[in-house]
């Protein structure tokens, strides 16, 4: 048995922004940078928590909620995420323990430690410790680089089954306020690199429109975000996946923000 994120997608993304930007997000930092760049932490305002829930391939009963919290604090954020995927007859459960700090003015970095638990009734349950490391910098004032390792140390759990080694590098390119372009490849040490792109629109003041694209496998994927003034966000999204079909999903999030105005 070989686990893995990347070639199999069983955990989720963390958000519905995410999944409708091809599933870009390891270059810029949101409430989803507890599950895509820890380093994108460190650019919370204040304490934030999201809640996601897909329903994969339209399949009832194969669905994947995941749920986070952030707190900045003086000494750098700090996160909780706990990520559940699957049916009676095979689940997965995680918990990550994540961090996230600046450096300089322009560079962040971070860390995430996991727990990941699989369980299959007939053979029992198997849990693994494993961790991935971050860095996010800003290039520019409208562009800003991104990476992550997943499971850096490539560990073999048994001689049959290792969790696999990851690696994604993405960009952010935002030329105006309203329009942020993502590009990102991700690679597992296993399987073909996967590139993806996305495209973020504010189409008025606080509400987005959002597509995305993704290769190895083929993925269109398209979805919505609209911003509360009291710091609660909803969105929602849909994948479509060459061979296994669509994939909606939908997050809400919300953000305690003092003193200054709300910002996507």
């Amino acid at each position: 048995m070989h686990i893995g994120r990347a070639q199999n997608g069983t955990l989720s993304m963390g958000s519905a922004q995410t999944m409708a930007l091809g599933s870009t997000g390891v270059a810029y930092a949101g409430p989803h940078s507890i599950w895509r760049n820890q380093a994108g932490l460190a650019s919370l305002k204040g304490p934030t928590l999201i809640a996601m829930g897909e329903q994969r391939f339209l399949i009832s009963e194969i669905r994947s909620i995941a749920a986070g919290a952030a707190i900045p604090t003086a000494s750098g954020t700090f996160g909780l995420s706990v990520d559940y995927f699957g049916f009676d007859a095979f689940n997965q459960q995680q918990i990550g323990l994540a961090y996230g700090r600046k450096l300089l003015d322009q560079l962040s970095i971070g860390a995430r430690f996991l727990y990941m638990n699989t369980r299959i009734p007939e053979y029992g349950q198997r849990g693994h410790l494993t961790f991935e490391v971050s860095v996010m910098a800003q290039l520019l004032p409208q562009l800003q680089i991104g990476a992550q390792i997943h499971n850096p140390l490539n560990l073999e759990v048994t001689e049959n089954e290792v969790l696999p080694t990851i690696f994604a590098l993405g960009l952010a390119w935002q030329p105006s306020e309203k329009l942020l372009i993502s590009g990102e490849v991700e690679k597992d040490i296993d399987f073909p690199a996967r590139g993806k792109v996305g495209i973020n629109y504010l189409l008025i003041e606080a509400f987005s429109l959002r597509f995305g694209i993704g290769s190895n496998p083929s993925l269109v994927s398209f979805g919505v975000g609209y911003q509360f003034d009291n710091g609660l966000s909803l969105n929602i999204a849909t994948s479509y996946h060459q061979f296994l079909g669509f994939t909606p999903g939908f997050d809400a999030t919300y953000r305690i923000v003092k003193q200054e105005k709300q910002k996507r």
